[in-house]
Formats: C-alpha cells, structure tokens, sequence
C-alpha cells in the first residue's frame, strides 16, 4: 500500500475511526519503509461531520458531481463572455442542482448511519457550491479527502441578477494596502491554523494515552480473570481428589462394619452356645 492508496482508504473509513485507522495505516506506511508517507498521513486532520460527507458524495456520487462540476464550467464561461443571458439561464439550474444533490448526499449519508442536521446540511451545500464556482475547490471535493468544509464568496462580479456589473479600479496605494491587509489576515490565519493544529495533536494524543489506558485496564481484568479461572479450576481438582478419598475411605469403612458386624454375631452366638453348655455340664456334675 502506497500513501495515496492509504490517504483514500483513511478518508473512506467512518469518521468515528478515523483516528484508530489513521494510526493503523501510518503504522503500516512505516513498517513498509514509507517513513515519509507515515508522517503525511498522521499530519492528516479528522474531516467534519460536513466534509465526511462531502467526500462520502465523491466515492458514492461520482456522476452527480461530475454533473455540478460541468454546470461550473457553463458558468465561467458565461462570466468571461459577460453573458448575462446566459448566466441568469444557468442560474436557476445551479440551484436545482444543489438541491438535488445535497438531498442525495444527506440520504447517502443516512444509508451509512450518519444523520445529516440543518447546520451540516448548510456546510454540505456550501461545499458543493464551492467546488461548482472554483476549479480548485471542485478538484478537492472530487478527490474526497476534505477535512472541512469550503466556502465561496461568488462567481466574479455580478449583480442579484446575474448581469456584470463594473467594478472600481483600485489605485496603487488601495491595492498596496489590499495586499497588506490579505499577508496580515493570512498571517493570522496561519498562527490559527498551527494553533489548532497543536491543539489537534494534544487532543490525539490524549485520546490515543485513554485508549491504551482502557487496553491495559482491560488486558488486567482479563489477565486476573484468567489466574481466578485458573485457581478456582484447581481448587475443584483437589475437592474432586478428596471427595474420590472420601468416599474410598467410607467404602471401606462400611466393608468393616460389616465384616465385625457378621464376626460380633458370630461371637455372640458362640457365647450362648457355651453358656448353654456350661449350665448342662453344671447340671450333670450336681447329679453325681
């Protein structure tokens, strides 16, 4: 298994084991020599409840995206030629088409045991409308590996109509500061994100330290449950072994009550008969 076979099979597996099949894979990765395959894909993020889904629609609902991703490319074209004609005729579809599939995707969804909310409903859409506006984001759903959601802020240009409307051209200096502003945000952005991704890591770590815990908690109770299995199958052994010498010794104890039994009689009866001789020995010694 290369990285690219492990990336798709970790984002294919339910969202509750992602962290268990991520670690199994990138075990997997290393011990097949991929050190550097093993190390992307532990720095691969657990997919929100929305982007599992989305990348559940690329594996389960290839046609239908594919279907979303042409409409994109309709309306870039339409955008380019400034055809407003065009792009209100699109418009209606592209709505029609995110309907149809976000419902497809939320039943998806449900065959695979996952309820799809109002919010995760909302994100979901967002995605793919994301992914029919940008070439880009249309790409990255298609290879379904997000692990959140997208979001776009519009297809060029236009009014509430769809008609290209004129935009102010910017002078140096608003540009310069526009370019300032996006390196600041980005910078932000970025001290958020490798933020997030420590706290991420913590959160994996801590939950892999409970899960070994509750392994080794797990493996005792069944460790001393096997030595009491174990002790307690002795002590029937040794009760069953005196219980067998028991009965031995009482069978041999009935065989001498009976054996002294029969000689008591015997004994007893030898005792009359020379008692009874003894008084007509007497008699006759009187006699003389």
């Amino acid at each position: 298994m290369d990285f690219e076979e492990a990336a798709d099979a970790l984002y294919a597996a339910p969202a509750a084991d992602f962290i268990a099949t991520r670690n199994e894979l990138a075990k997997q990765l290393k011990a097949d020599g991929d050190q550097l395959g093993s190390t992307r894909l532990k720095a691969m993020r657990k997919p929100t409840v929305a982007a599992w889904v989305t990348n559940l629609i690329a594996r389960k609902l290839p046609d239908e995206l594919d279907d979303l991703l042409a409409l994109g490319d309709e309306f870039r074209e339409a955008t380019a030629d400034l055809d407003g004609d065009r792009l209100r005729e699109l418009t209606p579809r592209r709505h029609q088409l995110l309907d149809k599939l976000a419902k497809e995707a939320a039943q998806v969804a449900s065959d695979e045991g996952q309820k799809v909310s109002a919010d995760v409903g909302q994100k979901l859409r967002e995605t793919l409308d994301a992914a029919l506006v940008d070439p880009a984001a249309g790409d990255a759903v298609r290879e379904g590996r997000l692990s959140s959601a997208l979001r776009h802020v519009g297809f060029g240009v236009v009014d509430e109509a769809g008609e290209p409307t004129n935009v102010t051209p910017l002078t140096d200096e608003r540009r310069q500061a526009a370019r300032d502003r996006r390196k600041a945000q980005q910078a932000e952005a970025d001290e958020e994100t490798a933020a997030a991704r420590k706290k991420r890591e913590a959160a994996d770590r801590k939950e892999e330290e409970r899960e070994a815990a509750e392994k080794a908690k797990a493996k005792k109770a069944f460790e001393d449950a096997v030595a009491a299995a174990q002790e307690a199958e002795s002590t029937v052994e040794d009760l069953d072994t005196q219980l067998d010498n028991a009965r031995e010794a009482l069978a041999e104890a009935q065989e001498l009550v009976r054996r002294l039994g029969g000689e008591l009689d015997d004994a007893r009866r030898a005792a009359r008969d020379a008692q009874k001789e003894s008084r007509e020995a007497r008699k006759r010694y009187n006699r003389l």
